[in-house]
């Protein structure tokens, strides 16, 4: 033994291991040759202390002195396993099988790989073999069950892994692996159950965070925060209790959510999903300062980047909602590849990040992969819910001569959804139609939730059921078609949609691109929205005659407006937006310096709660200036909600682009505000053109960006038109189709009874007999 080899023994036993780990290698660098055991000790030290790379390091270094040793192998494969890099893992354990073909040892830990790659035939191929061998062995009875989850064998799984529950009680992983199957094969209550069972063996905080997740998981949110109390009752500092239950109640109690998750970070600062979920609790605050808590997101976000990198498609999702808001494009840009990220969010079930892509498409192939994405998330959808069919009637409803109209979202209520679908509500062809709702929202019932309810036929409101429960629930009412207005936006259950609860699905004004789900037949748009290339949809358009929306009086009120544009007055022209940074870009901004730029002391007002962050002010002065607008030419407005009186200091809205306004345009209108916007290809690039076209102002829907900027500059040149436009804008919105609530009604409810006697048509139509009469 050398002197090193004895030095670097002598401080590992002393706990210096940075030290003993030098003194090792400094050795093995100067003797290749040193005694296999000295590699193998060293290699499996580093294994152990969770040091991968240099383990993989010294294994290959070994094996150029020892290829036959099945040692190394062994442990170049569990370290590369543990780096993520599953292919180079199995070559290494399968140089080793060469060698030694039943190691037990090898064999064992390619099963382990294998099922990390979901390939459950292969995961249960080797454990089955290596199972016949120790049928008592527990750890093997688990992975051989995990085999069969991956293959979806799901009865065998759960058998094998409550094997390994009875042969080994306190195997925490067995239990938690046989919860997690449970929950996915059949319901969360019966996971549940099956933790509770665990904590009685072994009554530990992994346990019960387990169980706190499997509550939440069902839905059931209130008894979820009651369990967690009680946990933090006998447990006041564990970090993952303020974690779970910060989560838990983020929905209806931004502000005891807030605590919870800081005391998480606090308590353990270095975990980046505490870290994160502070931050995306923080960046979606509305109570008190709003700028603060957006200020206070960024910082914890840029806490998080110094604590490891951000890789998840949740984290991910985090992090490009906080940067677009304080309009950090090139932070977005590195942390957000359009496609990777997007496909990355798509196949692992997050439509609700797809949402922020919109924005960030350039080109017509952006556009496809746009619709690619949305795609790759409803065939994940659609392959997850066959595992749950629905229990469909036996036999059909009475038949009142109604057609049944289903409508779902979480936005009834105190919400543009709400507002633009009330017209609908007020104004049902009772003897032909029942109207049944069905919502989510966490929060307390308001106005107008009380309203909706006592119009329609069936108001189902239900905090805390599953999605299948939901699914399920409708599909017990026996509608005739079901409409989703909210899409994957915040509470909604777009996913209910993948189980064909009705025979007749449609989306409609809540989500501005095709969810990627077969299995909703149509969007409803007009003919202003709808794509040139069909390629753009995945659903069939089902068109209204003129407008896809109305404005009814609880949205648009009489409420004041100016008499003259500021112009008259100031001398100059204010141009402005109140639209969400989630639409803008650093390209966009820059088209509407270039507007300001070009219009002697005009000047620029953003009317958004970000606003009072200096992170946003920055960034979009920087951008301002870069065009030659000074940073005293900017206006910033930190409003929520009150925004409205806004415009009657603002002479002309550009719009965002390559997502339009829509909520945002119609009350710049009724402000007597026009808006100037860029009309693209997709359904979300011309939403603002269907709202001007039915208002008759077709000459501000520009068709590309020189257009844009040369009917934003003489628009600014024109005050007479912007005098006239403040004056009868509004009455020329409320004689147009926008503002004629009944009539958008009566052709609404036109447009769906013609829809579902087509489909009835079609599903009792007889079957071709032939080729020839099939063509």
């Amino acid at each position: 033994m050398t002197d090193r080899i004895a030095e670097a023994e002598a401080a590992l036993r002393a706990g210096r291991l940075e030290e003993a780990i030098a003194l090792t290698e400094a050795h093995l660098t100067d003797e290749p040759g040193a005694p296999l055991r000295i590699y193998q000790n060293f290699t499996s030290l580093l294994y152990r202390r969770g040091k991968y790379e240099q383990g993989a390091q010294w294994c290959r270094a070994g094996l150029e002195t020892y290829p036959r040793d099945t040692d190394l192998w062994n442990v170049l494969g569990v370290c590369l396993r543990r780096l993520g890099q599953f292919d180079e893992a199995l070559e290494a354990l399968n140089a080793g099988l060469k060698i030694r073909p039943k190691d037990e040892g090898l064999l064992q830990n390619k099963g382990n790989i294998l099922n990390d790659l979901r390939d459950g035939p292969g995961a249960v191929a080797i454990f089955s073999r290596l199972v016949r061998n120790a049928p008592a062995n527990a750890d093997l009875q688990r992975a051989l069950g995990r085999g069969h989850w991956r293959a979806e064998e799901f009865d065998k799984a759960e058998m094998r892994l409550r094997l390994a529950t009875r042969l080994k009680p306190d195997l925490i992983d067995a239990w938690l692996d046989l919860s997690a199957l449970v929950a996915e094969a059949r319901s969360a209550d019966e996971a549940v159950a099956i933790l509770e069972d665990a904590l009685k063996v072994q009554p530990i905080p992994r346990l019960m965070e387990a169980k706190a997740v499997a509550i939440r998981r069902g839905q059931k949110l209130r008894q979820a925060e009651a369990y967690l109390k009680e946990v933090l009752e006998t447990y006041p500092d564990e970090a993952w209790a303020h974690y779970q239950l910060g989560g838990v109640i983020s929905d209806f109690d931004r502000p005891r959510a807030n605590i919870h998750l800081r005391r998480a970070v606090e308590l353990n600062p270095e975990d980046l999903d505490y870290r994160m979920a502070l931050v995306e609790c923080l960046v979606r605050s509305r109570h008190g300062n709003e700028a603060a808590h957006l200020d206070d997101a960024y910082a914890e976000l840029k806490a998080a980047n110094a604590i490891g990198t951000l890789s998840g498609p949740a984290q991910l999702k985090v992090a490009s909602e906080v940067l677009s808001r304080v309009a950090d494009f090139a932070g977005l840009d590195e942390v957000c590849d359009f496609v990777e990220t997007g496909r990355l969010w798509a196949e692992q079930g997050r439509h609700t990040a797809l949402l922020s892509q919109l924005s960030r498409v350039k080109t017509p192939e952006d556009r496809d992969e746009l619709i690619h994405q949305h795609r790759i998330w409803g065939e994940f959808v659609q392959e997850r819910v066959k595992r749950y069919p629905l229990r469909r009637p036996t036999a059909p409803r009475p038949d009142n001569g109604k057609i049944r109209i289903g409508i779902m979202s979480s936005d009834l209520r105190m919400h543009p959804v709400a507002y633009f679908s009330l017209p609908l509500f007020e104004n049902i062809p009772r003897d032909r139609f029942e109207v049944y709702c069905y919502s989510y929202y966490q929060g307390q019932e308001d106005s107008l939730q009380k309203k909706i309810t006592d119009l329609v036929d069936v108001f189902r409101w239900n905090q805390e059921i599953s999605d299948f429960d939901a699914a399920q629930m409708i599909c017990d009412d026996q509608l005739d078609m079901l409409i989703e207005l909210g899409g994957s936006t915040h509470m909604n259950k777009l996913n209910v949609m993948a189980w064909k609860a009705a025979p007749l699905q449609a989306s409609w004004l809540g989500y501005p691109h095709s969810s990627g789900l077969d299995t909703i037949d149509h969007l409803i748009l007009d003919p202003y929205l709808v794509p040139p290339r069909p390629e753009l949809l995945v659903e069939r358009p089902l068109l209204m005659p003129s407008s896809w929306i109305a404005m009814g009086e609880l949205a648009f009120p009489e409420r004041t407006m100016a008499a003259e544009p500021p112009v008259v007055t100031n001398g100059y022209v204010t141009f402005g937006t109140a639209n969400n940074p989630y639409k803008y870009s650093r390209a966009m901004v820059a088209e509407w310096a270039k507007v300001t730029a070009a219009v002697p002391n005009s000047r620029f007002m953003f009317v958004r709660p970000e606003g009072g962050t200096a992170a946003f002010r920055d960034n979009i002065s920087a951008i301002f200036e870069a065009e030659g607008v000074s940073r005293d030419r900017l206006r910033f407005e930190a409003v929520r909600g009150a925004h409205m009186p806004f415009y009657n200091e603002m002479d002309i809205s550009l719009d965002t682009f390559p997502q339009t306004g829509g909520t945002t345009t119609c009350e710049s209108l009724w402000m007597g505000v026009p808006v100037v916007t860029l009309v693209g290809q997709a359904l979300f690039e011309r939403l603002s053109c269907s709202i001007l076209g039915n208002a008759g102002l077709h000459d501000l829907c520009t068709g590309d960006l020189e257009a844009f900027r040369n009917t934003a500059v003489q628009l600014a040149g024109d005050v007479e038109r912007l005098r006239k436009l403040r004056r009868e804008l509004r009455q020329t919105l409320k004689a147009s189709r926008l503002g004629q609530t009944k009539l958008f009604a009566a052709d609404f409810y036109k447009m769906l009874e013609a829809a579902v006697a087509n489909h009835r048509r079609a599903a009792h139509a007889p079957a071709p007999e032939s080729l020839e009469q099939a063509i």
